[in-house]
């Protein structure tokens, strides 16, 4: 279930709107199992993820002289943490589509801050947070470190365009090794307001993917992008 934390910062208006781009089957899956992918921390792309900037780092190295643990349980900490990654935006994005979807059969889920929260709402087994991604300099900018799930809350600023709000779970105290990720129980009418299908899909496969939808169950509303619409001259 999904915690609070004060020092964890969400845009205010759970109205907030918020997106996830992802290919067909992994939509499927999510569907289909009713859980939410989380991935492990420390298999993103961006290698710094979880990690501290300069300044941080020579304060804990200076703490960790006399403590050499003390380093290592932040190395491993990454191994027990898996994140689920939202995008903040009042509308859909051109680049979200080019960057999370590999061909034209893409879809994107939208959801809301407030939605987001209450659909964690059937998990009890992990300790959650929902925060927004702080973006600084990474050379100069110092991280606090007086909360485990910080590190995980910011990135350099190069990753500004992300808009990023994350679902942070821990499984320290699940006693649990992670590979890949972890699946988390959700709601999922609760999770997914509305789905948008690839700009640049056929109409053939958005019939797919409401048939498809249909066929599990679900009753979301689907819409083809409207970054596509037709030209007006």
């Amino acid at each position: 279930m999904y915690h609070n934390n004060p020092n964890i910062k969400l845009p205010e208006n759970p109205d907030t709107i918020i997106w996830k781009y992802l290919d067909l089957s992994k939509f499927l899956e999510l569907l289909l199992s009713r859980k939410l992918f989380m991935s492990r921390s420390d298999k993103f792309e961006d290698q710094y993820e979880g990690t501290f900037s300069e300044p941080t780092y020579e304060e804990i190295k200076k703490l960790s002289t006399n403590n050499p643990d003390f380093l290592k349980y932040y190395k491993t900490h990454r191994e027990k943490v898996a994140i689920s990654s939202w995008h903040i935006n009042e509308y859909e994005s051109f680049a979200m589509w080019q960057i999370f979807t590999q061909n034209s059969e893409g879809l994107a889920i939208q959801s809301t801050i407030g939605r987001l929260q209450n659909a964690l709402k059937p998990e009890d087994t992990f300790q959650q947070y929902i925060g927004e991604v702080n973006y600084i300099d990474y050379k100069k900018e110092y991280i606090p470190f007086d909360d485990m799930f910080f590190p995980f809350l910011f990135k350099r600023k190069s990753f500004q365009y992300e808009r990023e709000v994350r679902i942070i779970t821990d499984v320290t105290a699940n006693n649990i090794t992670l590979n890949d990720g972890l699946k988390i129980q959700v709601d999922i009418n609760q999770l997914i307001e509305k789905i948008y299908i690839h700009p640049k899909s056929e109409n053939w496969y958005k019939n797919l993917v409401i048939q498809l939808v249909k066929q599990l169950g679900f009753d979301f509303t689907i819409e083809k992008s409207d970054l596509e619409s037709d030209i007006l001259i």
